[in-house]
Parts: structure tokens; sequence; C-alpha cells
């Protein structure tokens, strides 16, 4: 029979690869898992991200449970991008929570579920690159802002809006209405 998964060998030293070898079997023994990682590549969206090789911080326990290791806790780092009205930079932290279950290879949870409805252990090793994936990339906004009331640029000459007076204006006028707009002008 063909194996299930054709899942990628798990390299221990890889930053997000976990070695659970020290958490006892016994469900409700609990590890912390302090760490700081790089940040891998392409974590994020188009507009904003989080920097490839930048700080990532974990903060997460492993709980032994009947089917495999429950990790939760959360995840902070730092965003980078740019601001889907104006186009400054956008550079700010995040925190994330994530909570996921890696099966054993051999428990019950494995025939059960879709491959990619929960994580697989490999041995004693597990992969947390795919749920801080989904945990930073499902929280990221598709179109951020700088501020939530940037107004943007204007979409005549492309200047920010912020530094434009409030009058600012591209008005043409045709210069055969030129002479009405002169009469409102006395009236006032």
């Amino acid at each position: 029979m063909m194996p299930k998964h054709t899942q990628k060998h798990l390299d221990p030293r890889q930053p997000l690869v976990v070695d659970t070898t020290k958490l006892p079997r016994q469900p409700g023994a609990t590890r912390a898992l302090n760490r700081v990682v790089p940040a891998p590549a392409d974590l994020g969206l188009e507009l904003i991200s989080v920097p490839t090789g930048s700080d990532l911080e974990l903060d997460l326990s492993l709980t032994s449970v009947s089917e495999g290791v429950y990790v939760s806790g959360k995840v902070r780092g730092s965003l980078s991008g740019e601001c889907g009205r104006c186009l400054n930079e956008i550079s700010e932290e995040f925190g994330v929570e994530i909570a996921e279950l890696f099966a054993y290879a051999d428990s019950t949870t494995e025939e059960t579920t879709d491959e990619d409805e929960v994580g697989r252990m490999q041995g004693d090793l597990l992969d947390l690159e795919p749920a801080v994936r989904d945990a930073v990339v499902l929280t990221l906004p598709t179109n951020p802002v700088c501020r939530p009331d940037c107004p943007g640029l204007c979409p005549e000459c492309g200047v920010h809006l912020d530094d434009l007076p409030a009058d600012h204006s591209h008005e043409e006028v045709d210069p055969r209405w030129a002479a009405l707009r002169n009469l409102s002008k006395t009236e006032e």
C-alpha cells in the first residue's frame, strides 16, 4: 500500500520544526516552548507581510493528548508593508494565537481526518510552519491602511490628500462659462 502522505522529511535543525522527545507521551504532560526564530519567506500577503528572517517570538505550550501533541499559545513579530490608500510605509507589531493538534503517525486521528485538517508528526518531530503561516496570514488585512482614517491620494495629481489644502481641486472650467463664474462672485 502507498503511504498516504507525501510530506517532506522534517529536519530538526529547521527553526519551526520542534522535537517533542522531552515531552512525555502521557495525556496532560506539558512543556513550554519559548524561542525566537527567523521568519520564513513569503509569510504574508502582497501589500503586508512579516519580513523574511525577522524575529518571530514563539510563546507556546506543548501538551500531550491521547492522539498527539496539542500546541497552543502566541506568536509575535513585526509586519511591514504599504498602505493600500496612500502607499506610505506601514510598520507595526502583531500577536496571533495558535491552537493546533499534531497527530501521532499511528493514532486513529490519522485514519479519521483529512490530511490537511490536522497537523501530522513524524516520529517525535512536528512542523509549526503551516500553523504559524495560517494564523498570521488569516489575521492580515488584504487592503492594509497606515491609519483607519487615511484619506489616500488625490486621484488627479497623486499628492497625499493630508498634504493638500481643504479646497484643493482640479476643476477645469470651460472658458465659455468663465463669465458666469465671475458673475456669481460679484453677487456674494
